[in-house]
């Protein structure tokens, strides 16, 4: 028997709670994991509290994000004890996930824990930094170095905002920081930011050009943001698009990417395929130290995810949050 979260949906309606379950009861998958760490995201809120309709069947355990130690191998790539690293493929929507102590998976979902990153780090950075790594290394493929200008990160206290803004600062970029959470000041400017600006300054609808100000932008908000953003977007600069906090429209014109040759780059971290993940947890490993993301993360337990996650849709939780599932 093992713990675990499970969303249940019945005549009684939509409820997740912590209950044990037994490991007959996992999915198919020829990878068996004994999960150390998961995390928090904002997508599992989602599927926790029903908010939105992520969770294509029921009952499901939710949890985007895993790293652990195989138990139980039935493929050539993975050997009973290697460390392996797990985020998106669906996992936790159509798949269990990693809001568990056990987790059986597919083997092409996972990639090796990298040599530099500890259990728990893995699950600091999570989705959210192996996000914020992909839009950093869009806007580096597209030409856009440091001495291009600044660089605005959206939605700056969330998990991708956080691991932007320090990713950036790390590799000598001019970070402005865009937030709602304007107390936050100290914290943004410790990971990297020179200026933090209120994010009402773009969430309103804008003109489909305006003044030059950013060499490169990653948006982790959407919507009117995303559209001003862009209006705001230097010439030959790029726009990495990955998060849809404000909305799922997009209220521009083509202006921007036809007078100003501006790049939209979308970045997708769920079916992202297997070297550009490697690739991007490498760089982690390689930019990431102990005391970055002790100040990007906290942990709780499998017991406080239920309670946590309307902190965290609540727009209330900081950076990131890791789950040690075994206490």
């Amino acid at each position: 028997m093992f713990k675990a979260i499970l969303i249940e949906k019945d005549n009684n309606g939509y409820h997740a709670k912590l209950t044990k379950l037994d490991q007959s009861q996992l999915p198919a998958g020829d990878v068996t994991v004994e999960v150390s760490y998961s995390s928090l995201n904002y997508k599992d809120g989602l599927a926790i509290t029903g908010k939105g309709p992520v969770v294509r069947q029921f009952p499901m355990v939710p949890g985007i994000d895993l790293v652990g130690k195989v138990i139980g191998s039935q493929c050539t790539q993975y050997k009973l004890g290697d460390l392996v690293l797990l985020n998106g493929w669906g996992v936790g929507e159509k798949h269990w996930g990693g809001l568990a102590q056990v987790a059986r998976l597919n083997s092409q979902w996972l990639i090796p824990l990298p040599k530099k990153i500890t259990l728990k780090q893995a699950m600091a950075i999570g989705t959210a930094g192996y996000t914020a790594m992909l839009a950093v290394i869009a806007l580096e493929k597209n030409g856009v170095t440091p001495d291009k200008g600044e660089i605005l990160v959206t939605g700056a206290n969330g998990g991708v905002g956080s691991f932007a803004i320090a990713l950036l600062a790390n590799l000598g970029y001019n970070v402005t920081a865009s937030t709602g959470r304007l107390t936050e000041h100290q914290y943004l400017t410790e990971l990297g930011a020179k200026q933090i600006i209120d994010r009402q300054e773009l969430s309103e609808p804008g003109k489909p050009l305006q003044k030059e100000r950013w060499a490169g932008v990653i948006d982790c908000v959407g919507s009117h943001t995303l559209a001003n953003a862009c209006a705001s977007t230097m010439y030959g600069g790029t726009v990495a698009a990955c998060g849809l906090a404000q909305g799922m429209d997009f209220n521009s014109s083509v202006a921007p990417f036809i007078l100003r040759g501006v790049t939209l780059a979308g970045i997708d971290s769920v079916m992202c395929p297997y070297a550009a993940r490697v690739a991007a947890w490498q760089r982690l490993a390689d930019i990431m130290s102990d005391s970055l993301l002790a100040k990007i993360s906290h942990e709780i337990t499998l017991e406080q995810v239920i309670p946590t996650i309307t902190q965290l849709m609540d727009g209330k939780i900081r950076g990131r949050i890791i789950v040690d599932v075994n206490r």
